[in-house]
């Protein structure tokens, strides 16, 4: 049984091609969210007395951090235009966590159901 299972996992066909598109797709417009929010957070939050952004390396953390783990050491986004970009971040890392999660889901029910 576990040989039929790697061999399923390992020989690609249709669900292998989709999961890869699902998963990239999710990457790239999660690099461009990334790079756009960093932007902004630069520019709306550089340089402020109690911010923590005082360049583009430290916004482009604070933003990658955000996506990637709805987190970050960094205080809170000072000005109010920050604390939106903030909020659109971390509710598009919920989004990605959620659909690449439901991208494998779906992933492994289409094999299972290859299977009699």
């Amino acid at each position: 049984m576990l040989g039929e299972e790697l061999r399923r996992l390992i020989t690609w066909s249709e669900r292998h091609r989709r999961l890869l598109a699902r998963v990239l797709i999710a990457f790239f417009v999660s690099a461009i969210v990334d790079a756009v929010c960093a932007v902004l957070m630069w520019s709306f939050e550089s340089g402020l007395r109690g911010g923590n952004i005082h360049g583009f390396g430290d916004a482009l953390f604070f933003a990658t951090v955000q996506i990637v783990t709805v987190s970050s050491a960094f205080g809170n986004p000072v000005t109010h235009a920050g604390q939106i970009v903030d909020v659109l971040l971390e509710f598009w890392g919920i989004f990605v966590v959620t659909a690449i999660a439901g991208s494998f889901a779906s992933f492994f029910m289409s094999g299972d159901q290859g299977s009699g």
